[in-house]
């Protein structure tokens, strides 16, 4: 028997994805847990395993494709057991279609007779039409209660499934349809000249709704290049639009001495590799002073709800991670509770698995504040987004040495060699005040500049 392949559950709130790349051909052998194809939800992008190890035999949705959580979507097997040629984009024939009538039956518990199903051989061309759009009205039980609801007969939706079975999405295409209002009829004065219209500009009106993004004008003729944005560029650029309209966005910018920790980190980060087989960067220090910090002002920690302030109990570090099709906010839960080698170890995990695209959408949900470090590529300091519905985001500049005056106890100034960082804090002005965000900050550097991180001895 075949193994049916079928998208995995991905967390309460993902209800389908869409499909960006089979990593498998039809006809190629894959081994059970071999990364299969990929999936781009609105919460993270993900490699699906094989389920089991054999040959790929049928692909019933192709790149670009939206599926349902627990849709079928592909069959594994030997090579013998169906021909692999038999994919989503060949015509239905008859008898595929009383198979497949037969598996609904099963499935879905609207039998087809059997007599009706025998006969069908010896049909003529007429009948056999209407068997198989029989066929095509077997949709989901969703879509049949949808259809029932909005007393939609299912027969005048255009389908888009297997053998043109209406999908969810076709229904709701459908429904929207059917609900716009009807174009005004233009008056016959208002009817431009043919010659005008063939030398008309192909502009797009500008959004009437907010969140809507403008497109900007350009000519029909002019060298340019159209790239759809990656599923996750999309969302992050409605987010980011959406968190801008929503929170009064403030920044205050503190320059913060990291000499103590550079030092620290320079004699432990051998040791520390070869004990726990991971790099020990400035950021594990960084998410540790964050900690305390929030733990000192819980306001930072929270979130707004209409006129209520929601304290969060849980301080859940959300890390920015640039990839190259767009950023992923994964989070280190409970971070107050780690010491630095659990920072580390979390901080490094999550970011090769979300390069690796191995994130499960739970593990970049549930984030109450958030720390982004584009000094890595550079940056002194910048005045980062706030991630919604959170207040405040962090955003680390580039960390490097610099001369800096340091006055002794008579007041007599030097030049000093620090390795220092700006490190900017957006906030959000309708909770927090800028005195509350300074004191925040202060915490921050105060914690950077003193600590001793004794934990790290042992790895000297």
């Amino acid at each position: 028997m075949a193994t049916e392949v079928i998208v995995p559950e991905m967390g309460e709130s993902i209800a389908e994805g869409t499909i960006t790349k089979w990593l498998v051909q039809v006809g190629e052998r894959v081994e059970r847990d071999q990364p299969l194809f990929e999936i781009s939800t609105d919460k993270v992008d993900a490699e699906i395993p094989s389920p089991a190890s054999g040959t790929l035999l049928v692909i019933h949705h192709p790149e670009g494709a939206t599926v349902q959580v627990n849709e079928l979507v592909a069959l594994i097997g030997e090579a013998s057991e169906r021909p692999v040629s038999e994919t989503v984009s060949e015509p239905p024939t008859v008898e595929t279609a009383v198979a497949e009538a037969t598996s609904v039956e099963i499935v879905e518990n609207e039998p087809v007779a059997a007599a009706e199903v025998a006969a069908v051989s010896d049909a003529d061309p007429a009948e056999e039409g209407k068997l198989v759009d029989r066929i095509r009205r077997f949709s989901s039980p969703l879509v049949r209660k949808m259809a029932a609801e909005e007393s939609v007969d299912l027969s005048q939706v255009q389908g888009t499934g297997i053998h043109g079975r209406v999908t969810k999405k076709d229904m709701q295409a459908y429904l929207e349809k059917r609900s716009a209002p009807p174009l005004p009829a233009a008056a016959p004065h208002s009817l431009a000249p043919a010659s005008a219209m063939r030398t008309a500009k192909v502009v797009k009106a500008p959004p009437q709704q907010a969140g809507d993004f403008y497109v900007a004008p350009y000519n029909e003729g002019d060298s340019v290049e159209i790239e759809p944005m990656s599923n996750i560029r999309r969302l992050t650029a409605a987010h980011m639009v959406y968190s801008k309209a929503t929170s009064a966005h403030v920044s205050t910018v503190f320059q913060v001495d990291l000499s103590r920790v550079a030092k620290a980190r320079q004699r432990a980060k051998e040791g520390f590799v070869q004990t726990h087989g991971t790099k020990l960067t400035f950021m594990p220090f960084i998410f540790k002073a964050v900690a305390n910090a929030l733990t000192a002002f819980p306001n930072l920690n929270s979130s707004i709800a209409g006129t209520d302030i929601v304290h969060k109990k849980d301080i859940n570090l959300g890390m920015a991670v640039a990839l190259d099709r767009g950023l992923l906010v994964p989070v280190i839960r409970h971070a107050d509770q780690l010491n630095l080698v659990g920072l580390a170890k979390a901080a490094n995990d999550l970011a090769d698995r979300a390069r690796s695209k191995r994130l499960s959408p739970g593990e970049v949900q549930g984030g109450t504040f958030t720390v982004t470090n584009p000094g890595v590529f550079g940056s002194l300091f910048g005045t980062p987004i706030i991630n919604q519905p959170q207040v405040a985001i962090l955003g680390i500049g580039a960390i490097e040495k610099r001369p800096i005056v340091e006055s002794d106890a008579d007041g007599n100034d030097t030049i000093a060699i620090k390795t220092m960082a700006y490190f900017a804090l957006t906030f959000d002005h309708r909770l927090i005040d800028g005195a509350e965000a300074d004191s925040f900050m202060n915490h921050v550097r105060r914690t950077l500049l003193e600590e001793t991180w004794s934990e790290l001895d042992s790895f000297q």
